[in-house]
């Protein structure tokens, strides 16, 4: 699974701790969700999801558009 967290990360300006800061979830997992070490669990997801702005399904590597389908 192809995860571009760390760059839509990084398209923010942000750090992981102000990732965390402003999600709460915690910087270890935060890096370890970026590095493929971990699958955020789908709460997790849709966190993300909504903090940078796309699609689960961007995020999970299933398609390359970044939108949402409302």
């Amino acid at each position: 699974m192809s995860v571009p967290l760390k760059e839509l990360r990084k398209e923010k300006g942000l750090s992981q701790i102000a990732v965390q800061m402003q999600t709460g979830i915690e910087q270890a997992l935060i890096s370890k969700y970026e590095n493929g070490e971990r699958v955020p669990p789908t709460e997790t997801l849709m966190q993300l999801a909504d903090f940078y702005g796309v699609s689960m399904d961007y995020i999970m590597g299933r398609t390359d558009r970044k939108e949402i389908n409302r």
